[in-house]
């Protein structure tokens, strides 16, 4: 069966994943709308690789370039629309219904500091002074995230932290359940299975507590799961960012490094050049 290989929105040009993205004329418009830069010769072009690279690691350092995943939904949905239903989808109403939707995410990652101590999900009985502190940094303009998490026994006093890096993901959120399961890995590592997790993320204690509800991270979700059952006591708690001020170093001194770092000790990480 032959098929029409024409652009259905424009009619101009071969209708490749970069053409409907990017080239073709709508999509123009809705990037030129956006509060995405696009600099004249570099954004768009007509090479797929490039277009992407300029929006993971070119933007500014600003909340508004965060849209432009829900811009590029959007502009898809737009293409739909004119294929399915001979509707044809106004740039500037694709333009601002990506805003709408990238603003409303980014309120949900956003916890307020009132937020009880109470939002926690728990298996078993937790010994009252064991615990582990995690915390993701994730950053648009940062090609990896970092991961940190800080261990402290009371009863015997003893100490543990750990701090990595890996290739950024696509959200703050994937960072935060990254470093859970890198911190639940390495406390059974140690041998310590009675343990209370504490993050400043409420989103991640919900994504826990119902992972059905989060089908888009479910391989992350399965591994918490039988890292949960290897653990004789569990809890995963909510606590102020402000509490959290060690974890949260840890992942950030992990991002700024331009290499792989993968660190456990007792005592803090110094940083060290890179490989010559």
């Amino acid at each position: 069966m032959r098929v029409d290989p024409l652009c259905v929105r424009c009619g101009m040009g071969d209708e490749t994943i970069n053409h409907m993205l990017f080239e073709c004329p709508p999509a123009r418009q809705a990037w030129a709308l956006s509060p995405i830069p696009t600099p004249p010769q570099f954004f768009p072009t007509g090479a797929l690789y490039s277009n992407m690279a300029h929006l993971f690691w070119n933007l500014p350092d600003n909340d508004d370039m965060l849209m432009y995943p829900w811009l590029l939904w959007f502009i898809w949905k737009a293409r739909n629309y004119k294929v399915f239903s001979n509707d044809d989808q106004n740039p500037q109403e694709v333009m601002e219904s990506a805003i709408t939707e990238s603003r409303a995410w980014v309120a949900a990652q956003t916890v307020a500091d009132g937020v009880s101590n109470s939002i926690s999900i728990n298996s078993g009985h937790v010994p009252p002074g064991e615990w582990c502190q995690i915390d993701g940094a994730w950053k648009v303009t940062d090609s990896r995230a970092g991961l940190g998490w800080y261990n402290f026994d009371p009863d015997s006093g003893s100490v543990l932290m750990g701090s990595s890096n890996l290739r950024r993901g696509l959200s703050p959120l994937q960072t935060e359940l990254e470093a859970l399961v890198w911190a639940m890995q390495s406390m059974l590592v140690h041998n310590k299975r009675r343990m209370n997790f504490q993050t400043d993320s409420a989103q991640l204690v919900k994504m826990v507590s119902k992972p059905a509800e989060w089908p888009a991270f479910a391989i992350l979700l399965e591994e918490v799961e039988h890292c949960r059952g290897m653990f004789q006591a569990f809890s995963l708690t909510y606590i102020p960012r402000t509490k959290n001020t060690r974890a949260d170093k840890l992942a950030r001194s992990a991002r700024a490094q331009p290499h792989d770092v993968y660190y456990i000790n007792s005592v803090p990480p110094i940083p060290l050049p890179g490989p010559v």
